[in-house]
């Protein structure tokens, strides 16, 4: 059974810091790219960082030089740290896999973040 399980969320002032983080089973974590996607109440999900297998990162507009993603192979886990938080951050964030051999894409439930001003 495949199963992302994020953890992490909360509520935060504008300026602080979180990490989230996304623990992967019942699949191969290397044949895995990683990524982090959001959505916010009326809007549509967008991207917010990714990793490839070999951790090459891809980040929004709106988070570059706040966000950073990275991934423990040995673990099969994906961290998002977010620094310097602002309420537009607000929005609950889902981990996303996207198996390469499988063509096939997996998502978590989701963890809300919170971002007070």
């Amino acid at each position: 059974q495949v199963q992302l399980v994020e953890s992490g969320g909360d509520l935060v002032q504008a300026g602080g810091s979180l990490r989230l983080s996304c623990a992967t089973s019942g699949l191969t974590f290397t044949s895995l790219t990683m990524g982090w996607f959001r959505q916010a109440p009326g809007k549509q999900r967008e991207l917010v960082a990714t990793i490839g297998r070999d951790g090459d990162t891809n980040y929004g507009d709106s988070v570059k030089g706040r966000f950073t993603i990275s991934r423990d192979n040995t673990k099969a886990t994906v961290i998002l740290q977010m620094n310097s938080l602002k309420p537009e951050d607000t929005a609950v964030y889902y981990c996303n896999a996207y198996h390469i051999y499988y063509n096939r894409y997996y998502w978590g439930q989701g963890t809300q973040v919170t971002v007070s001003s």
